[in-house]
């Protein structure tokens, strides 16, 4: 698994065009690899192929919206008609909602199941086939601590997650038979800047200033850059799981072990986020929006 190599190999990265998915890009042009990457943002695609044309890399971009299945075999397609193979499918493309349960809707559930758990899984029926054909290749999912341990007012997200590290897990032993090695990536919190991207219910201030204080702590969060190098690492090397930074490995143990004691202790943390609001609450803002009120 040590000898595998990047060069000319072509990895189709979803959520590519910024943050973490961009600095996976990165590293994998830099050891002679071609990306695919898929957003829907067609400003940061353009932008994000010039920064990896600039590094030498080779480097393609769809606008694609994972809502989409058709959207989905579409860019698939398009992929195998540029070069010929997948070897490497990628699933980071993500979004996170913070607020109380009280004012998540059912289309808030619906929507994160859709991009966390219903992407990835079209993606993944549309490439295996190709893989198989070419003999192997490597399936990235990205999920979360959240998909290990609920978290509070993050319903959504954490029901989402809690999917697809199931799905990735489940499959990673009937796929390995055709020698496509699963990979289940749970990080903890990334600075990305997730904060300013993230949507806010409830108290929308209060929401967005914990939150960003959670994304800032240096024990419990992981930079992009270094979780990107860890998790081409894992792909090369075709590990079955990646945990990062190690206060995840400690919390995720900890709740395996001692799920009361862990349940008891999310309620405590509960008692210091902020409570529920009116009506008012139900409708989302992103943090760049609730920032500029400040």
């Amino acid at each position: 698994m040590a000898r595998y190599s990047f060069r000319d190999k072509v990895a189709l990265i979803t959520g590519g065009s910024r943050g973490l998915g961009l600095e996976i890009a990165r590293r994998i042009c830099a050891q002679g690899g071609r990306v695919v990457m898929l957003a829907r943002d067609a400003d940061e695609l353009r932008n994000a192929v010039k920064d990896l044309s600039s590094r030498g890399g080779q480097a393609l971009a769809f606008r694609c919206d994972l809502f989409e299945a058709a959207q989905i075999r579409a860019v698939v397609r398009q992929t195998i008609e540029r070069f010929g193979r997948i070897d490497i499918l990628i699933n980071n493309a993500g979004t996170i909602e913070i607020g109380p349960v009280e004012h998540m809707q059912l289309e808030d559930f619906d929507r994160a199941m859709r991009l966390h758990f219903w992407a990835p899984y079209f993606l993944i029926g549309e490439v295996v086939p190709h893989m198989r054909t070419s003999g192997g290749g490597r399936i990235i999912n990205i999920s979360s601590i959240g998909g290990k341990i609920a978290v509070p007012h993050m319903a959504p997200y954490s029901a989402s997650k809690f999917a697809l590290t199931g799905f990735s897990d489940a499959i990673r032993a009937e796929l390995a038979r055709d020698k496509i090695l699963v990979t289940t990536v749970t990080p903890g919190m990334m600075r990305t800047g997730s904060q300013i991207h993230a949507k806010f219910k409830g108290d929308h201030t209060a929401e967005y200033k914990w939150f960003e204080l959670s994304n800032r702590l240096p024990f419990a969060s992981i930079s992009a850059e270094r979780a990107a190098r860890k998790i081409v690492s894992a792909c090369r090397r075709g590990k079955p799981a990646l945990v990062m930074p190690w206060t995840a490995y400690f919390i995720i143990a900890a709740n395996a072990i001692l799920p009361n004691l862990t349940g008891h202790l999310m309620k405590v943390v509960n008692r210091f986020l902020p409570s529920p609001v009116s009506q008012g609450g139900n409708q989302a803002r992103t943090g760049i929006e609730v920032r500029s009120d400040k």
